[in-house]
């Protein structure tokens, strides 16, 4: 049978020995087959080339001294020869009909610029933790208006509260091979919210995007990430992060967006702060919105934090 749309799926691995069979197998386990999978090992120092190898003839396989999860996927797409790219991290895992979701819409009569999808948040016992659209409120909005449907379009006007609340992340974007390739992969610049810095700059350049309302995957959360292990310095970084794209959209309505989203960055930042009992450092995380937004939303979050 030929497949098309052809994915390839890209999975960046660092010392991810013990989860890295459980990630692949879910790839070829797929209703639609993946056209290639491509591990990228950033440089891992466990046994995963040991491990890896014995997936000879399922898999190609990259190493890469380590840079980073961003150039691993950005190696991966480069290496790609499918028309779509689809990306999984080594901990985490596709349900079955994950791609052919994505391949259905992408051979219907409608023409989307990315595709996306819900998905679930799994502690380490496995235990479900949340759902991603019910977490958002651009996603509640779309479940509420589409009951019952499995797969709905999200429409340009849409994009600058979905950069604000998205949901979805980067084991459920679909995107196409070329689009990827302009935008210029994901930024290096940044441990974190590189996908939430590559995610705005597709909005940015996209018109549609289809949507999937069942989980698709499963986030698997443990104590070791930089988010959890570090939050203000992971805050920080994406502060900056959001705060590099200042100026660069198109659009007022997605810049409008991208100001929530610093908004909600330095908020965040700012309650990292407080529990680390830092008031002066967390009322610093946000004076700087009373320059970059100067309105009485501003004053009440600077307010807020003063107050504790």
């Amino acid at each position: 049978m030929n497949f098309s749309p052809r994915f390839s799926v890209i999975i960046p691995t660092f010392n991810c020995s013990e989860t890295i069979s459980r990630a692949v197998d879910s790839v070829l386990k797929q209703s639609w087959p993946a056209y290639e999978i491509i591990v990228v090992d950033d440089g891992s120092i466990d046994d995963t080339r040991d491990v890896v190898s014995k997936m000879q003839g399922k898999i190609s396989y990259i190493f890469q001294e380590n840079s980073g999860v961003s150039a691993a996927r950005n190696t991966g797409a480069q290496a790609a020869s499918g028309d779509w790219l689809a990306f999984l991290d080594a901990d985490d895992i596709y349900y079955a009909d994950r791609l052919k979701w994505h391949a259905d819409m992408i051979n219907s009569q409608v023409s989307f610029d990315f595709l996306t999808g819900d998905f679930e948040y799994r502690g380490p016992d496995g235990a479900l933790l949340r759902r991603s659209m019910e977490s958002s409120g651009i996603g509640r909005k779309l479940l509420e208006k589409n009951k019952g449907k499995v797969t709905l379009t999200m429409e340009k006007e849409c994009f600058p509260i979905f950069i604000e609340e998205h949901f979805g992340d980067t084991h459920t974007i679909s995107i196409p091979k070329s689009t990827f390739c302009a935008l210029g992969g994901y930024s290096t610049n940044f441990q974190v919210c590189e996908d939430v810095h590559m995610l705005i700059r597709l909005c940015d350049r996209s018109s549609r995007a289809g949507v999937v309302t069942k989980p698709m995957a499963v986030y698997n959360i443990h104590n070791q990430s930089l988010t959890r292990s570090d939050p203000i310095r992971a805050q920080k970084q994406t502060v900056e992060a959001l705060n590099s794209l200042k100026g660069r959209l198109r659009t007022k309505g997605m810049e409008r967006g991208l100001d929530q989203s610093i908004r909600r960055a330095r908020l965040d930042l700012a309650y990292a702060y407080l529990k680390s009992e830092s008031k002066t450092k967390a009322i610093l995380a946000v004076l700087p919105l009373l320059i970059e937004q100067p309105k009485l939303l501003s004053l009440k979050d600077l307010l807020s934090i003063i107050k504790g």
